[in-house]
């Protein structure tokens, strides 16, 4: 990835582009609900999104890939494939804010993981921050205070799932080109969800294809702006613009699909993002240290 420029207004203009981005994503998601089992539509999701795969064919043809390398990639789009079905399932389970909210807790795992697997430092004011973002968790789920639901655990699931994709990211992301990093994730989880969605296919009308092809349509656009918000400012700009997402998750919920607005969820969330916006602080200040993803950052 390109430095990151000093062009903030431009940082936080991409950034807000991406969230509406993916808050459509959601909401369409959200629109099919369970007319689809959860493993199909993200297998069709990812299917119909390999028409963006084309401009990459030619980087991974160029591209050795030797064993251990595969063997990476293969583990990537293992947990990925895990993660894009608990989401998709999630989102036919709990309201999109909580989907949102808890979506944010990605970050928090991975800097967990950073710490227990690719031996990075995790000073005293990051675990505080680490038990800020849990504490924002439980604010949000309330256990023992109402039922914690299969779509919460789902939630929790997609999370530590995403956070392990990027980890793994991580370390390839030094041998290949970024091209060949985002190819080589669709098509190891499009072959991945192909098996679930058999198990369970379920003839999809025009209609659903339609909406399934506008997500992989919206994804890659968010993927997209998103690059070009950290091409024009650094995380610490454009990290804080991310809890816009909430607020739109939340009022998308409450006036298009009668959500109730759940004033936890949002301090839950709120709490989450500070948490995630400190680490990323704390990382662009000790320069040396490799940034945590934004919430956004490991979407479907």
């Amino acid at each position: 990835m390109p430095q990151a420029q000093d062009r903030p207004a431009a940082g936080i203009f991409w950034m807000i582009v991406t969230g509406l981005n993916f808050v459509a994503v959601t909401a369409i998601v959200k629109h099919v609900g369970a007319g689809l089992p959860a493993a199909q539509s993200a297998f069709l999701r990812y299917l119909l999104g390999l028409v963006f795969l084309l401009p990459m064919i030619r980087p991974m043809l160029r591209t050795p890939m030797d064993r251990p390398l595969l063997l990476l990639f293969t583990a990537r789009g293992a947990v990925h494939t895990v993660g894009v079905i608990l989401w998709f399932y999630a989102m036919t389970r709990i309201p999109i804010a909580e989907v949102t909210a808890m979506n944010y807790l990605s970050p928090v795992y991975v800097t967990l993981g950073a710490a227990l697997f690719l031996g990075e430092t995790l000073a005293f004011r990051r675990i505080l921050a680490v038990l800020a973002a849990l504490l924002g968790a439980l604010i949000i789920l309330r256990p023992g205070l109402r039922e914690v639901n299969a779509g919460h655990l789902a939630m929790i699931g997609t999370a530590l799932a995403f956070a392990g994709s990027y980890l793994i990211a991580k370390r390839v992301s030094g041998q290949v080109s970024p091209a060949v990093v985002v190819g080589m994730l669709s098509i190891t989880v499009t072959l991945g969800l192909a098996p679930f969605a058999v198990a369970v296919w379920v003839t999809p009308s025009p209609a659903e294809l339609g909406w399934l092809f506008l997500v992989a349509c919206f994804a890659t656009a968010g993927h997209y702006t998103m690059t070009l918000a950290f091409q024009a400012a650094p995380l610490t700009v454009t990290q804080p613009v991310t809890f816009l997402q909430l607020i739109w998750a939340t009022s998308l919920g409450a006036f298009v699909f009668g959500e109730p607005v759940d004033g936890w969820v949002v301090l839950g969330g709120s709490i989450i993002l500070g948490a995630v916006s400190f680490i990323t602080w704390r990382e662009a200040v000790l320069k040396r240290r490799t940034r945590t993803p934004p919430a956004n950052a490991t979407k479907v």
